[in-house]
């Protein structure tokens, strides 16, 4: 099994937002600001991950109140058992989680609500940076 990388614990608070799949991209994602967000679509939705602060009213429905924590990349595609590693725990307490892969880290979704819990139980097997 890969070393589970450090975390880091993201300032923002994200939403997801859900449209229909056939919607188009959303321009408001786009802005020279964005410093974290993901689009993905599939035959079903076309989802976006993004600041809370960049959402505007008409942003379709929105999941609030997400924090991320950042797994200190490149992980390689090679990694095993990295994001199994760090959902474990979580699930086993009850605490619902979510993670977005980009092609050099990943970032795991919990929510807030949650964080002080998530923290505590990721902290007792690995490097979190709060």
């Amino acid at each position: 099994m890969t070393p589970v990388p450090p975390m880091t614990l993201r300032p923002e608070r994200f939403a997801f937002v859900r449209y229909p799949a056939d919607d188009p991209l959303p321009v408001w994602v786009f802005h020279a600001a964005a410093t974290v967000w993901s689009i993905t679509r599939t035959p079903n939705e076309l989802s976006v991950l993004a600041p809370e602060d960049d959402l505007p009213p008409s942003a379709g429905h929105a999941e609030r109140g997400w924090r991320a924590l950042e797994l200190d990349g490149p992980i390689p595609f090679e990694a095993a058992g990295v994001i199994a590693s760090v959902t474990a725990p979580l699930a086993a307490a009850g605490l619902p989680s979510c993670v977005v892969s980009t092609h050099d880290t990943d970032l795991l979704l919990v929510r807030e609500r949650d964080l002080p819990r998530a923290l505590e139980l990721l902290r007792e097997r690995f490097t979190v940076r709060a």
